[in-house]
């Protein structure tokens, strides 16, 4: 197959991918190519494409309407998990929320009407090609294997702490939360502080921290059925300034589905078992992953913005919870930019949840600028008033004074 050079705002001024047609109906395989423009590659069947893939460059596969039968896309995954490197985009004469629910369990990155914008196809190629050359590094490098006693010593048994941080509405401060509060213990610790992304359609721990994985929860989850806390820990990702373990969130949307509630919680409880605190960072709503981690955690933090649709529905949040039977001691409410001027008082807010704050975030404009740096708060503006709130709250779980007489 010949190379196809794509665009990118990276480093590097292009980057070479194979690209190629999959498509039994050649007017309609033309069609697509002519799409694409030069250097792409026909092939009738996923089959034949397949005899030709050599598993040494990066292959962007774009299978036609009469791949969109579930034989095919079956056997398109089966091609994709020998070749990591191969990705896929399915374009069909007509888009259905159950196509598009069956392609991306089989792996397909991109569904696009042959219909659609001029231009959308060439764009989800270049997408799909940036992805394979960034991210799967996790896809190039290959899960290590279970280290034996001769190559790695075992690590010390903790029995950890999970703390959850959740939210129930988006833009309320969750991730920036999790990310300070997880730099802040692993800088007080004396042993492995792990966070967790589990916001696993569009986690944004990993760009907040300004960290380029080479692995994700995907492959821990590859390999639960072999996994130990040696080979769980050669997976994570270090934030090279605090030290703190991080396990980031899967690299694309349809890769979610691979993360159910039971994997989820068989890896924080194993991260448990070596990480003297495991932090969580959870999506915005409740699904089976997060009341499963709810469940497991020891501490669940509960975000809320200071404004009515956020207290609305932290209020729903909290009638959930107790039909479920979550103990309510379990809980830590945090309001941030509980500061903000915008006429809602802190003990109104209190009142109208029935719970008492245990931490007023103030609003900061060294947030966004942190955020914008790839730096935790905590570290970018130490001695601004949202960092001393994370600090406070840090307190409850490693006090300052513990952790210097650790230190000494």
């Amino acid at each position: 197959m010949t190379d196809f050079a794509v665009t990118s705002e990276a480093p590097q001024p292009t980057i070479r991918v194979s690209v190629a047609v999959v498509e039994s109906h050649v007017p309609t395989r033309e069609r697509i190519m002519g799409l694409l423009g030069d250097g792409v590659t026909p092939f009738s069947t996923v089959e034949e494409l397949a005899a030709r893939l050599t598993g040494a460059v990066p292959v962007v596969a774009v299978l036609g309407p009469s791949c969109s039968d579930e034989a095919t896309l079956a056997v398109s995954e089966r091609v994709q998990r020998e070749y990591p490197l191969m990705a896929t985009i399915l374009v069909v004469d007509e888009l259905s929320t159950q196509l598009l629910q069956t392609a991306l369990r089989a792996g397909v990155r991109d569904v696009l009407a042959l219909t659609g914008e001029s231009g959308a196809l060439a764009q989800a190629v270049q997408r799909v090609a940036i992805s394979l050359d960034q991210a799967p590094r996790s896809a190039v490098m290959p899960v290590p294997a279970t280290p034996t006693p001769e190559d790695a010593e075992p690590l010390p048994s903790v029995d950890g702490q999970v703390i959850t941080v959740f939210s129930t509405k988006g833009g309320a401060g969750k991730s920036m939360l999790s990310t300070s509060l997880a730099v802040e213990l692993a800088r007080r610790s004396d042993q492995p502080v792990c966070l967790v992304d589990a916001d696993l359609q569009f986690g944004d721990v990993a760009v907040m921290l300004k960290l380029t994985p080479h692995h994700t929860i995907v492959d821990a989850v590859s390999v639960l059925d072999r996994m130990d806390p040696p080979l769980l820990e050669s997976l994570l990702v270090t934030h090279e300034p605090s030290g703190l373990r991080v396990m980031p969130a899967p690299l694309e949307p349809a890769f979610a589905d691979q993360v159910g509630a039971t994997e989820m919680v068989s890896i924080v409880e194993m991260l448990r078992s070596f990480c003297a605190y495991v932090i969580v960072d959870t999506p915005a709503y409740f699904n089976d992953v997060v009341l499963g981690l709810v469940e497991a955690s020891d501490r669940v933090l509960l975000v809320a913005g200071m404004d009515i649709p956020n207290i609305k529905n932290v209020k729903i949040g909290l009638q959930t919870l107790r039909l479920l039977n979550t103990p309510m001691e379990k809980l830590l409410l945090v309001l941030n930019r509980a500061n903000s001027k915008v006429k809602l008082d802190v003990g109104e807010v209190e009142r109208t949840l029935q719970v008492k704050a245990d931490v007023l975030i103030p609003s900061d404009i060294c947030v966004p600028q942190a955020v914008n740096k790839g730096e935790p708060v905590v570290m970018h503006a130490p001695k601004s008033g949202v960092s001393r709130a994370i600090q406070q709250l840090a307190d409850q779980f490693v006090p300052a004074d513990v952790a210097a007489r650790r230190r000494r």
